[in-house]
């Protein structure tokens, strides 16, 4: 498999996938499993923080467009990458979207590796494997 497009489309297909299971959380709840989760949960739902400037949100307020934009996230990297596939854009412009795909989603996988859970660990982890097996297999000249 020395064809960096299986790479790239299988990366995308994942991105995919990331994007659609975590835009499921932003529709489902988990209840509280015990009285301290319940108090949280109360909390992070009705507490507002006074940000200034006539702001007032919860936390999951401020935590639902930052959920919303990490699966928008995904789902550009894996529309563009996709896209450009389909388009067959020349390989040296590839390695450079690849390059650039990998230290967005590099960056964002030592972030979800330090601060989530196995899943989306998991997940993040096949993405940048698949982008760096892309990148070392794209062809060294155009």
């Amino acid at each position: 498999m020395k064809n960096y497009t299986v790479w790239l489309k299988t990366a995308s297909i994942f991105l995919f996938v990331t994007a659609a299971i975590h835009a499921i959380t932003l529709f489902v709840t988990l209840p509280p499993n015990n009285e301290t989760e319940r108090q949280l949960s109360a909390l992070m739902d009705t507490y507002k923080f006074d940000l200034g400037a006539g702001f007032h949100r919860t936390m999951s307020e401020l935590t639902l467009p930052l959920s919303a934009c990490f699966c928008l996230v995904c789902l550009l990297g894996g529309l563009l990458n996709w896209y450009l596939l389909h388009k067959k854009v020349e390989p040296k412009i590839m390695k450079g979207v690849i390059s650039i795909n990998l230290i967005v989603f590099g960056i964002c996988f030592v972030l979800i590796v330090i601060f989530t859970f196995l899943l989306p660990i998991i997940l993040m982890g096949l993405i940048v494997l698949f982008l760096i097996l892309s990148r070392f297999t794209a062809p060294k000249n155009s």
